[in-house]
């Protein structure tokens, strides 16, 4: 399939390919991609939550 997205390669440890692997499949994704591209989602939003808590302001709504 060809896409336009932009393309990288990571490289990880066993343990962090396991917890991928068990993420996909608890959550049934398709792909490992579409399981990576949600995990790296779901941590920069919770970065964003941590930062404006740090800052002392509320989350941003959703």
């Amino acid at each position: 399939m060809a896409t336009d997205r932009p393309r990288y390669t990571v490289s990880v440890d066993n343990e962090l390919f396991q917890q991928i692997e068990d993420f996909r499949f608890e959550h049934r994704y398709q792909t490992r991609s579409e399981a990576t591209v949600e995990l790296i989602r779901l941590g920069l939003e919770q970065l964003k939550k941590e930062e404006a808590l740090s800052k002392g302001s509320a989350p941003p709504k959703e």
